[in-house]
């Protein structure tokens, strides 16, 4: 039976909150995914440590934490695409991302070789 969009947003999730714990040494709080049309959003919560939060007070610590976090995705990016693309069956074309370091909330958005929104909605009729 083939997976829903609701079961494979939940996996992507979970891929991703593991990626955190392995790669970044901690999870974030709250974690969610949504396909929308081609591409693949990760909305994560809670993910700055409190050493990150001490540094954020200020503007050359934000920009810190900032640059920091985006080179560690950066370096994480194949196996990170290689999980997304196993997951969705669809390969990745780019990856973006940014943090708020007021929020503690980070995006994570995969652009998709195809419409795999469209994939799910060709499954129900």
């Amino acid at each position: 039976m083939p997976r829903t969009i609701g079961q494979v947003e939940a996996e992507l999730a979970a891929a991703l909150v593991q990626f955190e714990k392995d790669f970044l040494g901690r999870g974030p709080k709250e974690t969610k995914a949504y396909i929308i049309e081609d591409m693949v959003l990760i909305r994560l919560k809670g993910v700055l440590t409190p050493a990150e939060q001490q540094l954020a007070k200020n503007s050359e610590g934000t920009e810190l934490v900032k640059r920091l976090r985006s080179n560690l995705l950066e370096q994480a990016r194949e196996p990170l695409s290689a999980t997304i693309e196993k997951i969705t069956g669809v390969g990745i074309v780019s990856l973006y991302t940014d943090i708020s370091t007021q929020t503690g909330e980070r995006i994570i958005l995969f652009t998709l070789r195809e419409n795999l929104a469209e994939r799910f909605r060709n499954h129900l009729t």
